[in-house]
C-alpha cells in the first residue's frame, strides 16, 4: 500500500461531500454543501471546475446518459447537466424541508437511490446552524418517482454503500457513531438484519465511505482526522492517517479504480477544504447508475 497521501484539489470547501467518480469524463465530481457548489476535477490537468446553485447540494450521482447526473440538494433530488447548467428536473421534493434535509445518497445495484435525511444545519447563506440532530430517515427513490421510506430516527445519515456481490447494504448514523449492515435483496430492493458493523470507534464520527472489490468499506472519520478500513466482519483492518481533521467522504477513481479520493470539511489545518487523492493496491467497485424512465 502506497500511504503517500496527496493534496488533489484545494478547493477550501467549507463541507466537501457527496463524491463520485466519472468514468466518460476521467473525472471526479462532488460538492461543498455549504456554498452551494459542485465541482468537477480533471486529475489530468489538475483544473477544476464549479458551477453554482440556490440551496446546498449534498450528492452527485451517475445516471444511465453520462451526461446527465442525479444531484441531491437540500430539498430536493432531481436530473442535471453540466451543459445545461443551471437547468434542474425535480423528481423528487422534501415535505418536510427546511427543517430537515437530504443528505449522504447512493444508487443501488437495481438503479433507484438510497437517501438519508437530517435536521438541517445549514441556513440561507450557508451558516452553520445551531439544531439539535434528531428525526432522520433513510428512503428509496426508485426511477419512476416512487419513495419508500426503509428506516427512521436518525440522527445524521451517512453512508451509503453496497457489498461487492450486492447482498450487503452499508448505512450509518454519525450522531450515533454506528455503521450498520444490512442483508440486501437485489430483486426487490428490500434491506433487512440490521445489525451493527462497527460501533463505537474512538476516532471521530462516521461520515461517508467508499467500498473497494475485495468487499472493505473505507470510512472517513469526520472530527477523527483518519479514514478507515473496515472488513465484512467489523474489523477495522487498517487507518490512513489525515492531515485535516474532518475527511467526510471517499470515492474511487482513476481508469483502475485504484485511486482513493477523500473530501473534507473546513477545519484549522492548512488544507482542509481540500481533496485528498491516495493510491491504493485493492480498486474500488464501479459505481452504480440511476435508471431512466
Amino acid at each position: 500500500m502506497n500511504d503517500k497521501l496527496r493534496c488533489a484539489a484545494p478547493a477550501g470547501d467549507m463541507c466537501g461531500e457527496g463524491a463520485v467518480w466519472h468514468p466518460e469524463q476521467n473525472a471526479l465530481y462532488w460538492t461543498d454543501i455549504n456554498r452551494f457548489l459542485v465541482h468537477r476535477l480533471d486529475p489530468t490537468s489538475g483544473a477544476v471546475h464549479t458551477w453554482l446553485f440556490d440551496e446546498p447540494v449534498t450528492s452527485v450521482n451517475l445516471t444511465g446518459d453520462e451526461d446527465v447526473f442525479l444531484l441531491v440538494l437540500a430539498s430536493r433530488i432531481g436530473f442535471w447537466s453540466p451543459r445545461r447548467h443551471p437547468e434542474f428536473r425535480a423528481i423528487h421534493t422534501l415535505a418536510d424541508a427546511p427543517v430537515m434535509r437530504f443528505n449522504d445518497a447512493r444508487v443501488d445495484p437495481r438503479g433507484s437511490l438510497w437517501v438519508g435525511t437530517m435536521r438541517n444545519n445549514v441556513g440561507e447563506r450557508g451558516e452553520l446552524l445551531d439544531v439539535e440532530f434528531a428525526g432522520g430517515m433513510l428512503r428509496r427513490v426508485d426511477s419512476g418517482g416512487t419513495v419508500t421510506a426503509w428506516k427512521n430516527g436518525i440522527g445524521i445519515s451517512n453512508t451509503v454503500a453496497w457489498s461487492p456481490d450486492a447482498k450487503t447494504f452499508y448505512f450509518g448514523d454519525s450522531t450515533a457513531n454506528v455503521l450498520w449492515a444490512f442483508d440486501y435483496d437485489a430483486r426487490t430492493g428490500s434491506i433487512s438484519g440490521q445489525r451493527d458493523l462497527l460501533a463505537g470507534f474512538q476516532r471521530g464520527a462516521p461520515d461517508g465511505s467508499a467500498i473497494d472489490a475485495d468487499g472493505f468499506l473505507w470510512n472517513a472519520r469526520y472530527g477523527g482526522a483518519c479514514v478507515a478500513r473496515i472488513a465484512p466482519d467489523g474489523r477495522v483492518d487498517r487507518v490512513l492517517e489525515m492531515p485535516v481533521a474532518n475527511p467526510t467522504t471517499c470515492a474511487f477513481g482513476g481508469s483502475d479504480r485504484k485511486t482513493l479520493y477523500i473530501t473534507s470539511a473546513r477545519s484549522a489545518e492548512q488544507h482542509s477544504g481540500s481533496v485528498f487523492a491516495l493510491k491504493v493496491d485493492v480498486p474500488g467497485v464501479v459505481e452504480w447508475r440511476f435508471r431512466l424512465s
